[in-house]
């Protein structure tokens, strides 16, 4: 049996090629920049194969680029997409570096949350790091208005009611306590919208500040708030073995 190619719409492919976001790469479509096989296409679900010529501007597309992944720490107050509808400032202000390719978010901190976030144009490798069942875990620094007691950490672990089902962590514990505030160290196996401050709310705990300081094996350390670097191969492989133990 003949296998048949694989097609993407033609703004996904822009996307997965490393160019661009797909937001942008339907812009450049319906404005007529694209070409797909000398011919211009302004429907962004054109289908195209990795056989497709794929033109912009009429300079051809390359070969698939190298996969690049960045860690970023993240300052609080910034959102994480390439354009906001409300003109919020976004992570790409620190992206600075124009030799950098097109980078989509692995994931998401909200605009409350800080730390590590990493970003590629590699979408098969950012699916298998976000994917629950395979992907790393994720370590969380959590500053709370109250001193948790050991029945709230194990109700977090256990499970709280939220939106009519159970939302739990992965694991939760306090590491330092200053007056009526304490820090937690929160693990999540999967990231669901909102998960920590969700289940914290609904043990009438609230959040000061909420900062990843890990995904998998890969920690924040020391880089600078707002400051990102290239990570190595070893590490990208590293993240993408499964979790760790």
């Amino acid at each position: 049996m003949i296998a048949r190619p694989v097609r993407h719409g033609l703004a996904r492919a822009l996307s997965r090629r490393g160019v661009c976001s797909r937001t942008q790469a339907a812009r450049w479509i319906a404005d007529g920049r694209v070409a797909v096989d000398g011919r211009v296409v302004r429907d962004p679900e054109h289908p195209t194969t990795a056989r497709s010529r794929i033109s912009i501007d009429g300079t051809p597309l390359g070969a698939a680029p190298t996969r690049v992944v960045v860690m970023l720490n993240k300052p609080r107050g910034l959102v994480t997409t390439a354009g906001d509808e409300r003109g919020r400032d976004t992570v790409y202000a620190c992206l600075d570096d124009p030799a950098l390719p097109w980078l989509a978010p692995v994931g998401r901190l909200d605009k409350a949350s800080e730390g590590l976030l990493l970003l590629t144009n590699d979408p098969a490798w950012a699916a298998r790091i976000t994917d629950p069942a395979t992907g790393p875990s994720k370590t969380y620094h959590v500053q709370v208005d109250a001193v948790p007691s050991m029945e709230a950490l194990a109700a977090m672990r256990a499970g709280v009611p939220s939106d009519g089902g159970l939302l739990s962590v992965t694991d939760a514990c306090v590491i330092r306590t200053g007056g009526k505030t304490a820090w937690l160290e929160i693990v999540l196996d999967e990231g669901r919208n909102r998960q920590i401050r969700r289940v914290l709310d609904a043990l009438d705990i609230r959040v000061l500040r909420l900062v990843r300081v890990a995904i998998g094996g890969l920690a924040l350390g020391t880089l600078a708030k707002g400051a990102w670097r290239v990570l190595s191969d070893g590490e990208i492989e590293g993240l993408g073995s499964g979790r760790s133990s």
